[in-house]
């Protein structure tokens, strides 16, 4: 009797592990393709934004130190217009205070090219907008961090998947513009999106070559 409730016991345990490890494995699992297409293929409308005006503003007020600063849960947006266009928010592992991709993250960051060369998707152009959650660090370190963290997702796109650098447009954000403002230590904020941006200008269709000037017959000798 003692034998099979140690047995028992034994089992159960190893049905729990398994539960464990399956959960753990589910909530790390990276997004299909379809999941990322899913989310990004519903464009309207391009927001007007000025990108490198943004990407000016973001380390200015990252830098500035503002008396009445309200503190991050009442920090305004920065780019409110954002929130209007298609987004995937990505959880990419990064090495700490780097912007090295960690080898869990690669199948994400493949799986969001796959998505990028979908015929849905062919048509448009991307933002890839790095976050970062509050921490000891200053502000204008953050902005820089997350910054390098969203050249660090364009140049792994262009370089290993041969996505076009015209598609891609990489902006840190830092602290300056939280995606849980409730919580601003929360790793939520360190997520990295990828937001449908506008479509592809249509290239000038090219001119028909003109036809080449018929030979001239040799005359005939009297």
């Amino acid at each position: 009797m003692r034998a099979n409730g140690l047995a028992t016991a034994g089992l159960s345990l190893a049905l729990g592990l398994a539960l464990l490890a399956g959960a753990a494995s589910a909530q790390t699992a990276a997004p299909t393709r379809d999941d990322i297409v899913g989310k990004l293929n519903h464009f309207e409308e391009a927001a007007e934004l000025d990108l490198p005006a943004l990407k000016q503003q973001v380390m200015e007020r990252a830098k500035t130190r503002i008396k009445n600063d309200p503190g991050p849960v009442n920090r305004p947006l920065i780019a409110p217009e954002l929130a209007k266009l298609p987004a995937f928010n990505a959880q990419i592992q990064f090495d700490a205070d780097t912007p090295i991709i960690q080898p869990a993250s690669y199948q994400t960051v493949g799986r969001i090219a796959d998505a990028l060369v979908h015929s849905s998707l062919l048509p448009y152009t991307f933002l890839i907008v790095g976050h970062v959650e509050s921490n000891s660090k200053t502000r204008e370190a953050n902005a820089i961090l997350s910054q390098r963290r969203a050249d660090a997702i364009r140049d792994v796109l262009v370089n290993t998947f041969k996505i076009s650098t015209k598609r891609l447009h990489p902006i840190g954000l830092g602290e300056e513009q939280f995606l849980d403002r409730a919580k601003p230590t929360s790793a939520v904020n360190g997520q990295l999106q990828i937001l449908t941006y506008a479509k592809l200008p249509e290239e000038a269709p090219h001119p028909a070559a003109a036809p080449a000037p018929a030979a001239k017959k040799p005359a005939k000798k009297r």
